[in-house]
């Protein structure tokens, strides 16, 4: 196990996927080489809780890699790649490969005594860019034939994070920098503000994912108040009447669109993918924090290559 690991293996390579963003970003690494990407995690389901149906062991055993988020993102679902591993496959975590232990993140939604770092670095586009050169790097160990392929597709893919990255950065330009204040339910952002220059005020979602009780919730009513927070932001994964209720009692805009790891659209539409659903989230929390987003609008967020994997459902 691990991404340093693997040798090169003859014919069409085999790949295994957790949750769609991972998924889309493996995909256009990959384009129009000799694999196939199957995902595990449905769209849509919260990741951290997710359990793998008996019927995915099969998709796991033919794997010849799995690319997983890793940071303890996904237990369920590694304890039963590990239990069904065929010999010479790997397991590739990229949360762990990217972030160095020093650099872990621990917060409202994942604090310390819970052993368990904030494991979104898919949210921040320098993280998703070297999660896309991991991938390049381990499958063209694994598939040496497919080495300029891999390359290619990385190259046309990084400068389109680059590019994404560049106009966020401008976009965050123009929201009041006593504006920049992040309070969201789930607690997906904490990487992305510490990037781009946001606070993030609070998340209500607690580390047992259940709703949070009522002295939490007037104490970030308070703090939204004191901070003069301009927008609350919701989930389309989580939704929560209790922050649409924070909403309506500190007088800021609701958001319930957000989404972290649920791609836009469907399989197969134009916005489909890693880009799509960055670019949704970055104009919709500059819009809402009275910021332009133009800038944002305007770029090009379609895949590098054509999207063959499978998005379970």
């Amino acid at each position: 196990m691990g991404c340093d690991l693997g040798q090169a293996i003859d014919g069409s390579l085999h790949i295994a996927t957790t949750v769609a963003p991972i998924t889309s970003i493996v995909a256009n690494v990959v384009g129009d080489a000799d694999a196939s990407i199957v995902g595990i995690v449905p769209e849509g389901t919260n990741s951290h809780t997710f359990e793998p149906k008996p019927s995915d062991a099969a998709t796991l055993e033919s794997a010849d890699v799995i690319f997983i988020n890793g940071l303890v993102l996904e237990e369920p679902t590694k304890d039963l790649a590990l239990a069904n591993l065929k010999p010479g496959a790997i397991i590739c975590e990229l949360g762990t490969e990217t972030l160095p232990e020093s650099d872990y993140i621990y917060d409202f939604s994942f604090p310390l005594e819970g052993g368990k770092p904030n494991p979104h670095l898919w949210t921040n586009p320098p993280m998703a860019k070297e999660y896309a050169r991991v991938v390049r790097d381990v499958l063209t160990r694994l598939s040496p034939s497919n080495a300029s392929t891999f390359s290619t597709n990385y190259d046309a893919f990084a400068a389109k994070i680059d590019a994404l990255d560049d106009a966020m950065k401008v976009a965050t330009a123009t929201v009041p920098a006593g504006q920049r204040k992040l309070v969201t339910y789930h607690d997906a952002y904490a990487y992305f503000a510490k990037h781009y220059g946001y606070t993030v005020i609070g998340a209500l979602q607690p580390s047992s994912f259940d709703e949070p009780t009522p002295k939490e919730i007037a104490g970030l009513i308070a703090q939204i108040k004191s901070e003069g927070v301009k927008a609350v932001f919701g989930s389309e994964v989580f939704p929560s009447p209790v922050l649409e209720q924070i909403g309506a009692e500190t007088g800021v805009r609701y958001i319930d669109v957000l989404r972290d790891d649920d791609l836009l659209g469907r399989p197969g539409d134009p916005e489909h993918s890693w880009l799509g659903l960055m670019r949704f989230n970055f104009a919709t929390m500059i819009e809402a924090l009275g910021g332009d987003a133009s800038v944002l609008k305007t770029l090009d967020v379609g895949d590098v290559a054509v999207d063959r994997a499978v998005y379970p459902q």
